[in-house]
């Protein structure tokens, strides 16, 4: 880590605290029942319309992926009285599951588990459960290559489905979380997604505007027949329905080109009919691959989303890249900003080189 006084996170927080105060991470494998196939085909165990789905929709055998899970100090499943927020943490185009683990490394520990174990201990959060999936529901969900006609390039704009009819019931049967997703009295709903967040940088960050928000998927422009408007081989295809009936705090870092822009996403907060807490974007402004689509995302979603948005932070660091300075602050102030204790809640917005709004 470098550049730690415009980022905000105070040195000491990047190193580990005595081992008593560390969390555990531990990698878990779940059944998959909705990914694109190696024909395209979005497999489902759901009655998902083709029409909705932009590609046709069959039945077929579960694959098994796995996650990491971040364990605060002290989780013990056998304590029948301590329950969890959850945090999702999404990847970028090249990364999988340990990219946010192997993202930086201080003491020999992670930076990301560092930073958690540091705000727990200090008590600006309270004990939290983080997920790191891997963000391509497709059955080559393993293959990290960038080829813009290959599914597991498809399969990150299909994730929404695994995240909503997999992964997260997997989590909350399996872990001590507030949510259930199998509640679902307005009542329940409305608690359990104040009590689940998910952000994510680059690719992930797109994921967190186009799938839970509610933007375009994309596909291969060679398949769809259509020349790219980004250069990079993808085009639009259907919109994804979004996800804020499940998640009431979301983070977009870096957020990739293929993001929608903000007056598709504003409008999706408000059609959907559930008001999200808090938006909070970051990009640094020398980020030659995200700054143009990270101010495109920005522009008039405010003004669409009206009462539905409660709280929006942009923050632009200055000189800032695409790189972990970046999504490790942003991951940092995000967590404070959602599960803040008191003085946690401060984000140290006048940090050096950092330009924050919030409306």
């Amino acid at each position: 880590m470098t550049n730690r006084d415009r980022t905000g996170i105070p040195a000491a927080y990047i190193s580990a605290p005595a081992s008593g105060k560390q969390g555990t991470v531990k990698e878990v494998v779940y059944p998959v029942n909705n990914y694109i196939n190696s024909s395209r085909q979005l497999v489902t165990d759901r009655n998902i319309d083709a029409g909705e789905a932009g590609r046709d929709t069959v039945s077929g055998d579960a694959i098994m992926k796995s996650c990491n899970v971040y364990l605060p100090a002290g989780y013990d499943d056998n304590d029948p009285d301590t329950h969890y927020n959850v945090l999702y943490l999404l990847h970028g185009v090249g990364g999988d599951q340990y990219e946010w683990l192997r993202g930086g490394i201080e003491g020999g520990n992670s930076i990301l588990c560092n930073m958690l174990d540091n705000l727990i201990a200090s008590g600006d959060i309270d004990p939290i459960i983080v997920v790191m999936s891997n963000g391509r529901s497709s059955h080559d969900w393993t293959d990290c290559s960038f080829n813009t006609q290959g599914t597991n390039m498809l399969g990150f704009y299909y994730f929404d489905y695994e995240l909503r009819y997999d992964l997260i019931p997997f989590i909350e049967s399996t872990f001590k979380t507030y949510a259930k997703i199998q509640e679902t009295s307005p009542i329940a709903v409305e608690f359990n997604r104040t009590h689940r967040a998910i952000a994510g940088l680059s690719m992930g960050g797109m994921q967190a505007l186009n799938l839970i928000l509610g933007g375009y998927r994309c596909d291969s422009a060679s398949i769809a027949g259509r020349e790219s408007s980004w250069s990079n081989g993808l085009v639009t295809t259907v919109p994804a329905r979004g996800m804020t009936d499940l998640f009431a705090n979301v983070g977009a870092f870096s957020n990739a080109p293929t993001s929608s822009d903000g007056t598709i996403l504003g409008t999706s907060i408000t059609l959907s009919g559930h008001k999200l807490r808090l938006l909070y974007m970051t990009c640094g402004d020398a980020d030659d691959i995200s700054i143009n689509c990270y101010e495109q995302s920005i522009e008039g979603l405010k003004d669409i989303a009206g009462d539905y948005l409660d709280k929006f932070y942009q923050v632009t660091i200055k000189d800032g890249v695409h790189d972990f300075d970046v999504w490790y602050s942003g991951a940092y102030h995000f967590i404070r900003l959602i599960y803040g204790n008191g003085g946690g809640r401060d984000t140290n917005c006048a940090a050096s080189g950092r330009r924050t709004a919030c409306y």
